[in-house]
């Protein structure tokens, strides 16, 4: 499908990006997955070719690149041709701009060149134990002893725990407020922050996830992201783009997974014939064809609307749930299409399916973006009855 969406320099800038990833990524993939760990070298390589925060300011090292269309076709040459492992896109477009948009000229001077080169590496710090997608439910807690902030908790599954130098930490400051947390920078090598396992995973070996543990941490004032207290609605404000990158993700692994099993059902043979020559491989064929267009359509547009600050919510919800729940739709068919051979670690389509099971998980569950999608058409059981009829009259008037 030809996508209007993208301009040459758009193109010219894929071809340097899938070059990038051929050469400098995908050769190490099979190394870093059994190591659970991508090399920080390849961030330090992303850092010189200027894939990095390419958002932030000429004055910090950046490009000044404000168009998300870039990032877009960032994710998808990872997807396409790099490692879905290599979370590049966590550092650069969901931990980067909370120092970009929240910090300080002091903070953005102090941290932001060195995280352009890929120097220092991003991770952001919200789950815990007992509490995921309920932010409300966090339990770390900072506590104000005059110039500094005395931190103590755990916080797990962290997509870049290991390498991280600086991680945003969500922490309760407010006891009495279910949402009265802050956001407070914490750097590699302060004393009491201590880093647990490198969890086995389902999928996505080589993305270091790990248990963060913050012991008597003492977080200097100035370390303070955005405002004091006001930690959920910063979090909050960053979720709409944080889902539109994963759906971006998402699709294009369901691409990439697509090509694989073209490639696989024209060449194998079953009963005297191509697999791809049974009715049943052509129309699963065609069925995953014609979702993976209509969802990049929409993705397509969603873009555009965030490169316009027209992006809702709710459609940020939407391509969240489309998207990976597809994702896995189309592995599981990919997997099936390949026989035996889907089931061996060996081969691509198999690692790419277990993937693809987190995706329904992370920024916000498929339940939690069906709860949200629901409410946004006055399907919300916290609204009385008599609001409820009122909304309905609303949209018929």
């Amino acid at each position: 499908m030809k996508r209007r969406i993208f301009d040459e320099e758009h193109e010219m800038f894929r071809d340097s990006v899938r070059s990038f990833m051929q050469n400098e990524i995908r050769p190490h993939s099979e190394r870093w997955e059994r190591e659970g760990i991508v090399d920080r070298e390849a961030f330090l390589k992303a850092g010189e070719m200027g894939f990095l925060l390419m958002w932030a300011d000429e004055k910090y090292g950046g490009a000044g690149v404000e168009d998300f269309r870039y990032e877009q076709v960032l994710i998808e040459e990872n997807a396409w041709h790099g490692d879905a492992g290599f979370f590049i896109t966590l550092h650069s477009r969901l931990v980067g701009p909370y120092i970009g948009e929240l910090g300080t000229e002091e903070q953005k001077q102090r941290w932001l060149p060195k995280c352009i080169t890929g120097e220092y590496i991003l991770a952001v710090a919200m789950s815990e134990p007992g509490a995921g997608s309920d932010v409300a439910g966090i339990r770390t807690r900072a506590e104000d002893r005059g110039d500094h902030y005395l931190l103590n908790g755990s916080k797990t599954y962290i997509s870049n725990g290991i390498n991280a130098d600086l991680v945003v930490v969500a922490a309760r400051t407010d006891p009495e407020n279910p949402y009265g947390l802050s956001l407070l920078v914490v750097e590699r090598g302060m004393e009491g922050f201590e880093r647990g396992r490198n969890l086995d995973k389902m999928g996505l070996k080589s993305q270091d996830t790990a248990e963060l543990f913050f012991n008597n941490v003492k977080v200097p004032k100035e370390n303070l992201l955005g405002e004091f207290n006001r930690g959920f609605y910063h979090l909050m404000h960053f979720l709409a783009e944080e889902r539109l990158l994963g759906s971006i993700g998402y699709l294009a692994a369901s691409d990439a997974a697509f090509s694989l099993t073209m490639d696989y059902v024209t060449e194998r043979k079953a009963f005297g014939k191509r697999i791809a020559d049974f009715q049943n491989t052509r129309f699963k064929m065609a069925d995953m064809r014609t979702e993976i267009d209509v969802g990049q359509a929409f993705i397509d547009q969603c873009v555009i609307e965030h490169n316009l600050g027209t992006l809702t919510p709710e459609n940020a919800a939407k391509a969240k749930l489309y998207t990976s729940e597809l994702e896995c739709r189309v592995m599981d068919e990919c997997v099936q299409l390949h026989g035996g051979a889907g089931y061996m670690t060996e081969y691509p389509i198999c690692r790419m399916f277990l993937n693809a099971r987190v995706s329904r998980i992370y920024a916000g569950s498929s339940e939690i973006m069906r709860e949200i999608i629901a409410r946004s058409v006055g399907l919300d059981p916290r609204r009385k009855d008599s609001d409820k009829r009122a909304g309905r009259r609303a949209s018929a008037a």
